[in-house]
């Protein structure tokens, strides 16, 4: 019998009776859970989740992060079993269906730490006091403390775990009472993410609500105390940010969107070098990981011009070891990608790429796959382009969302890599590989107006980093332009789009008494 997934709201699980979804592992094309639209009454549900957090609110910093510490380990005790669905319902084999579950349970557990080192208090101290007139008593203090509304997710199908837990975490933390819309085709893991938090009553009742199908009328019940994070394409975005009760009632938003993040080989990393091996390393495995589904993949690859045969050779023998197929069999190494629509738009899109350049590797994509019926699962062989020559439209302009990159020639000097860089008009990530510090610091200087984060690879750093694919915590994830010119994590820094920030003026030992708490780390 198909298992039937509810959506959670004011304290119960939602039979709803509208249309249903059939949720299919992308490998088989069998059906693994079925999702039925409709069903949240959003005036009774947002009633109760904001009665919830006017308590939740009032707990301290530190109450709240041993919530998140209990949530992340009741999360890695279902481990196997959440990484099991990962792989049937996301088509994800067992290592990246891994870096989504221990990525979310890791997010919850960096908060816990912050809310733990911020301690016992209800609100954060924003810089130091300030003497408002040439009396010493007049004194004026900012601080922020938590909004009184709720937290609104509307997450990607990529990374149903992490994604979620990302922005919940967060939210949580700074005490607002999280609403999660996960995306239907991948909605298993999600789904049994709450279910287990909702078991194990690792929050206060009413703190969590999970909405399956579409959001309906969700946007129309939003007022200026909520906040709402998507991550998903801009266009999605944009009519968020359109919605006329979010501009009415000014509902901040938060959006991480398409993003063309590039990969520059500096031209002195040379073909033996570790900065080199680092970068081809790099660009291989956000090609192949999650099938290339990661708003942090690297899709364009700035190389010297007169460096492309090489770095086209080791590329592509690198990719050719790539084994496509059922992500249950241990042999196999990347599956195919999340939906038919998933795979439909790819191939469109290496279609679209080849208009303007030469396949490298991989033709159209198509593959045979390991382990699954002929005809059978989204699958997608990893390709890789070159430019052609005074061409450069549609690579800087369209993201194709699958195991796919473009090598693009640039002269060898950091501001003619920097601006192709800049034609993508705003990564959440890109990445520089070399040992020349001057090239670096240029490089640095140059991209960071147009990325939320950059990673600078080189030799000293081979073994010691992760790549510039992971969303770390500490840092902010998020980008301007094209990604959705939003912020999020980054430590502390996440807290804020969740607090109200008010700046108070009195008598200063009366300020001194009530508001000397800490700030944020």
């Amino acid at each position: 019998m198909t298992t039937q997934l509810r959506s959670f709201a004011a304290g119960r699980w939602i039979e709803s009776t509208g249309a249903r979804t059939l949720l299919v592992n992308p490998a088989t094309e069998e059906t693994v859970a079925e999702i039925a639209a409709g069903g949240i009454d959003w005036a009774v549900a947002l009633g109760a989740a904001r009665t919830a957090g006017l308590a939740f609110s009032r707990l301290t910093f530190g109450e709240r992060g041993a919530m998140l510490k209990a949530a992340s380990k009741l999360l890695h005790g279902h481990r196997d079993e959440l990484i099991g669905l990962a792989i049937a319902n996301g088509g994800n084999t067992r290592g990246d269906a891994k870096f989504d579950i221990d990525g979310a349970t890791g997010t919850l557990a960096a908060y816990a730490d912050l809310g733990a080192q911020i301690g016992d208090v209800r609100f954060l101290v924003d810089g130091e006091g300030i003497q408002l007139t040439r009396s010493v008593r007049f004194y004026g203090q900012h601080i922020a403390v938590p909004r009184r509304g709720v937290a609104v997710h509307i997450n990607a199908f990529n990374f149903p775990g992490w994604n979620m837990m990302e922005k919940a975490a967060v939210a949580l933390l700074a005490g607002l009472p999280v609403v999660t819309k996960p995306a239907t085709a991948t909605a298993v893991v999600a789904h049994r993410i709450i279910e287990i938090l909702i078991e194990g009553k690792v929050f206060p009742d009413g703190i969590l609500t999970l909405c399956l199908g579409p959001v309906g009328d969700l946007l129309a019940h939003l007022d200026g105390q909520d906040c709402l994070a998507f991550t998903g394409s801009s266009d999605t975005g944009q009519e968020i940010r359109r919605h006329p009760t979010v501009i009415a009632r000014s509902v901040r938003v938060n959006i991480e969107a398409d993003s063309l993040n590039a990969a520059v080989l500096g031209p002195d990393a040379a073909r033996d070098s570790e900065a080199y091996a680092q970068f081809v390393a790099d660009v291989v495995r956000d090609m192949t990981q999650k099938t290339g589904q990661k708003c942090t993949a690297i899709r364009r690859v700035m190389v010297p011009a007169d460096r492309l045969a090489e770095v086209a050779e080791d590329l592509s023998e690198r990719l050719a070891g790539v084994r496509v197929g059922n992500p249950a069999l241990e042999e196999v190494n990347m599956g195919p990608v999340a939906t038919a629509r998933q795979h439909s738009d790819v191939r469109a899109g290496i279609a679209r790429l080849r208009e303007e350049a030469d396949v490298v590797f991989g033709g159209d994509g198509s593959v045979e796959a390991l382990g699954v019926p002929a005809g059978k699962g989204f699958f997608v062989g990893p390709v890789l382009l070159k430019l052609r020559e005074g061409a450069g439209t549609v690579v800087h302009a369209h993201e194709v969302f699958g195991p796919v990159a473009t090598l693009v020639p640039f002269g060898g000097d950091a501001l003619g890599a920097a601006a192709l860089v800049a034609r993508g008009q705003g990564c959440l990530v890109s990445s520089v590989y070399s040992d020349d510090r001057g090239f670096l610091g240029e490089m640095a200087l140059e991209l960071a107006p147009y990325n939320g984060r950059l990673f600078l690879g080189s030799s000293k750093l081979a073994g010691h980093a992760v790549g510039p694919g992971t969303v770390l915590p500490q840092l902010v994830h998020g980008g301007p332009g094209r990604a959705g010119g939003g912020e999020e994590l980054g430590g502390a820094r996440g807290l804020w789009f969740y607090l109200q920030r008010t700046a108070i003026a009195g008598d200063r030992p009366i300020l001194d008494a009530v508001f000397g708490g800490p700030k944020p780390a």
